[in-house]
Order: C-alpha cells, then sequence, then structure tokens
C-alpha cells in the first residue's frame, strides 16, 4: 500500500479509497499525492506523479516490439502537446526519466502521433499511462466546443414562442429585472444531450461515427424509422426561489406520454460518458429548452452555465442580475409553445450560427 498521502496530511480513507479516472474505457487510480500546481495554464508545468492502472496491465495498449525495443503511439489533439511538454520541457523530461522511455512528440501546430519508445514494455506503458492521464487532466480544464442536441426552432414553436416573449413583457414588465435582453433566440432553440470538448477535426469525425453507431445499435430501434412526435408546454426554473430566477426552461415530453426520447437521450449520454467524449456530470438528460436567461442580458451569445470560459480557455466571471419569475410562473406555468417533430441529432458549435441563425452543425444522425 503507498502511504505517501499519510505523510502529507492526507486521510487515511483518501488512501484506502483514491480517486478513480476513467480514461478511453480503463480506470486509473489516482494516489493521493503532492502535485505541483499553478495559477496560470499556459505555464504549468504539471506532472501526476503516481498513476496506476487497476485493469491488468493496461493490456489495451498496443505496444508493438523494434529493433530498439518497444515502442507505443498517443494520437491527440495539437492543442494538448504544450501539456505533455511541460514548462521549458520538464515535464516531459521527468517522464523519459521516471519510465526511461524517450518520447517524440509533433511540432506545435502539426497533428500526428505521440511517439514512446523503451527499452522495456513496462517503461513504455508507464509513460503513456501518465500521458493519458496528462491529456485527460488537461482536456477537462478545455472550455466546451460543441454539444449534442435537438433543434427545436420549428416554425410554429418559433411563432409561439415569440407570443409568449410578448405576453410576458407586456404582463410582466414591471416584476424585477424582466426585460426584452434576457429572452433566448427564438432560432437557437434547442435541446442539449451534452457538452463536448472536440480540439481536432479528427475528434469532431469520431463524434459523427459515435453518433452513427448509436443509431445503429438503438436510436433505429427506439424510433422505428420514424421522427418523435414531442411537444415543448410548461415552463419551469432552475434554482429554488421562484424570486430569484436566473434561468427559465420550456419542458420537452412526447406526445403519446411514452418514455422513448428520455430513453434515446440518455443511452446516447451514457454512450458518449463511456468513451470518454463527455465527463460524467449527470446520470440522466433534463428534457428543456432554455426560454430565459439572465447570462443573455450583457451578452445576447452567452451559452447558459457553460460559458465560464473564453475561447482561449481563461476564466471569466460573468455578475448575473437575477428576475422575479413569480408572476411568469403563475401566468404561464401551462403555456404551449407547439408541437415538434425530433427527427436529427446535431454535433452543434458553440459561437458560431448557420446562415438560419441557428447554432452551426458539424454533422448529424436523422431517424427516418
Amino acid at each position: 500500500m503507498d502511504f505517501t498521502g499519510i505523510l502529507f496530511g492526507e486521510s487515511t480513507m483518501d488512501v484506502l479509497r483514491p480517486q478513480l479516472l476513467r480514461i478511453d474505457g480503463r480506470i486509473y487510480r489516482k494516489n493521493p499525492i503532492q502535485e505541483q500546481t499553478c495559477q496560470h495554464e499556459d505555464d504549468e508545468d504539471f506532472y501526476e506523479g503516481s498513476m496506476e492502472c487497476t485493469e491488468e496491465p493496461c493490456e489495451a495498449y498496443v505496444v508493438v516490439q523494434t529493433q530498439q525495443g518497444f515502442q507505443c503511439t498517443v494520437r491527440a489533439p495539437s492543442l494538448l502537446y504544450k501539456h505533455i511538454v511541460g514548462k521549458k520541457g520538464d515535464t516531459k523530461k521527468k517522464l523519459e526519466l521516471e519510465t526511461k522511455t524517450s518520447i517524440t512528440i509533433p511540432k506545435l501546430g502539426h497533428e500526428g502521433d505521440i511517439v514512446i519508445t523503451g527499452q522495456h514494455r513496462s517503461g513504455v506503458i508507464s509513460a503513456r499511462t501518465r500521458i493519458d492521464v496528462l491529456l485527460h487532466t488537461f482536456r477537462r480544464k478545455q472550455p466546451f466546443t460543441h454539444f449534442l442536441a435537438f433543434f427545436l426552432n420549428e416554425a410554429e414553436v418559433q411563432g409561439r414562442f415569440l407570443k409568449f416573449q410578448e405576453e410576458v413583457l407586456e404582463k410582466c414588465s414591471m416584476d424585477r429585472g424582466v426585460d426584452g435582453s434576457i429572452f433566448q433566440k427564438p432560432k437557437k432553440l434547442h435541446l442539449t444531450i451534452g457538452m463536448l470538448v472536440l480540439l481536432s477535426e479528427q475528434e469532431i469525425q469520431q463524434t459523427c461515427e459515435m453518433l452513427q453507431q448509436c443509431k445503429q445499435e438503438f436510436i433505429d430501434d427506439i424510433c422505428e424509422g420514424q421522427p418523435l412526435e414531442a411537444e415543448m408546454a410548461g415552463i419551469e426554473y432552475m434554482n429554488d426561489d421562484p424570486g430569484m430566477v436566473d434561468v427559465l426552461y420550456a419542458k420537452v415530453h412526447m406526445k403519446d406520454g411514452s418514455n422513448r426520447l428520455q430513453e434515446l437521450v440518455d443511452r446516447v449520454l451514457e454512450r458518449f460518458q463511456s468513451s470518454g467524449l463527455i465527463v460524467k456530470e449527470w446520470n440522466s438528460v433534463k428534457l428543456h429548452a432554455t426560454v430565459m436567461n439572465t447570462l443573455f442580458r450583457k451578452d445576447p451569445n452567452a451559452e447558459g452555465r457553460y460559458n465560464l470560459y473564453t475561447p482561449d480557455g481563461k476564466y471569466i466571471f460573468k455578475e448575473r442580475e437575477s428576475f422575479d419569475g413569480r408572476n411568469i410562473l403563475k401566468l404561464f406555468e401551462n403555456f404551449y409553445f407547439g408541437a415538434l417533430k425530433l427527427n436529427s441529432i446535431h454535433i452543434s458549435q458553440r459561437f458560431t450560427v448557420d446562415s438560419f441563425g441557428n447554432y452551426a452543425s458539424c454533422g448529424q444522425i436523422d431517424f427516418s
């Protein structure tokens, strides 16, 4: 047993039950040791220390024997190379020294494989494991770039949404914080399944392929080759106090009262979580479409709680002014936004719009 954590003041429970990381279908045990951290990500010399694979013994890695010993390759987006190199190359040097390997990384801006070579297979596997954990750690620090979603911007729904906005402003504009700036744009109405960090064209293609696999393996059975007929009706709020609301959303449900839409999105979410493309935060998708959001007050292009980072990954603080939603909830609790025929899941790109004013789509699958 590793007692390092106890020596550095960690609790016995942290040692007995260390954090587990799931990466590419494998589970790693993160031993509680001291780590170096810096405040500025660009200057970090981060090293994860002891990482162990809980499965026997990382046989999923493809390690080939060469004249020089053993070799293994890692595909990673070029944006993450700097985290393997580290400040002044210190992370890479430490990896090579401790695993007795040589690590070759493509030049910045050039996509390609990271190549690990060494005299001993165990050393190559150790280096690969640690690189995987570094990539996983820093990928989680990247801002979301894409999301899986249904578009809910059918003509009837857009018209009914504008009617909702008009009536709310007519009847509730005197309520604190309620004004036209906090309403969603009707062309951007959508139902989010999950948020993604896609850092290369290859990862976008991988996402498209996984969606296609979902279609073949279970979506076709659930939908029976037809669009899902749903409705957008009723409103609800995200937080606990209806007098201090930041997000108001419309509820989405199947017309026939079945659970097919919920089953479909939850299975898609589970598949992407198990692959590592979506970080596991929830076990189930909330079927909703945001209709009012106080982040829109200062930034019409804000995207809910996920808009906490700039495109270059810097954390930003957005001060929000909530609104009093009590009258809106009372007057419009069962407002009917319209019928939906859900026929496509899109890979939508954040902060971009297409010629129709909707989020730009990088790929999609159709049900019929």
